[in-house]
């Protein structure tokens, strides 16, 4: 299914609830009643053509209109990168820390798969973090910068001499895989988390509502790298290129 504007918002998130927490990267939180995308992107301000777009992206895993997304303004897709950060550090990681704590909890300490397993993602949280804090501190701001000097360049000619030392390859270079190690994570939960606990059945519950959570986070990351590995990279490319030329 296509999602396009026409269609009621609420209609849309029956039909993929998984869509909720991308909708609220726009500031659009639940209790919009029954409007269509359109109205409701109308109502916000919000850019509806990149919000389809990245709804469907996220709805579709073969959808993905990279000439398409790379159009759009990099300071609209950063806006949209940082949000997805906030919502991995605030809501998600300490969603799944509480759930192995609680798991920890019933096994009363004893089960050494599940403290192998607290450890290897509190080692995770730590690279995530570092990757994070590089992105907001480091890449996004020198993407911006960049924005906003090729508007100057292409309006008064003027370059600035210390962009040009930078190239978005460096860190392009230095953009770990961290996904990946979530896979090792839930291969861990499903192969070799035994059933210690006293309380058995509600040991088990628990145990697959963080695998659950686990997948949940690696589609969200897999998404994000996608859009950007495959578009803000690509896109600053092309904006660094303009940018060193006819000096």
């Amino acid at each position: 299914m296509l999602i396009v504007g026409e269609m009621k918002l609420a209609d849309v998130i029956h039909h993929d609830y998984n869509l909720v927490p991308v909708i609220n990267r726009f500031d659009i939180s639940l209790g919009f009643g029954d409007g269509t995308i359109k109205e409701i992107c109308e109502e916000r301000n919000v850019n509806i053509e990149f919000f389809l777009s990245i709804l469907n992206t996220f709805h579709d895993v073969q959808y993905f209109p990279k000439d398409y997304l790379k159009s759009f303004p990099v300071s609209l897709i950063i806006n949209y990168l940082r949000k997805a950060h906030s919502y991995y550090s605030d809501e998600k990681i300490p969603e799944i820390k509480l759930l192995i704590s609680k798991l920890i909890r019933l096994s009363g300490k004893k089960n050494k798969t599940l403290n192998l397993i607290s450890n290897f993602f509190n080692d995770y949280c730590k690279e995530f973090a570092t990757h994070l804090m590089r992105e907001e501190t480091v890449v996004y701001p020198y993407i911006l910068s960049l924005e906003k000097a090729l508007a100057e360049k292409n309006e008064n000619g003027i370059v600035d001499t210390e962009l040009m030392k930078y190239s978005i390859t460096t860190y392009e270079a230095d953009h770990e895989d961290v996904e990946e190690k979530l896979f090792d994570m839930k291969s861990l939960i499903i192969k070799y988390l035994p059933l210690e606990s006293s309380d058995n059945l509600m040991f088990e519950e628990i145990s697959y509502s963080l695998l659950r959570e686990l997948f949940v986070l690696e589609k969200e990351l897999n998404e994000h790298s996608r859009i950007e590995d495959l578009i803000l990279v690509p896109k600053v490319e092309g904006m660094e290129k303009h940018y060193k030329s006819d000096r």
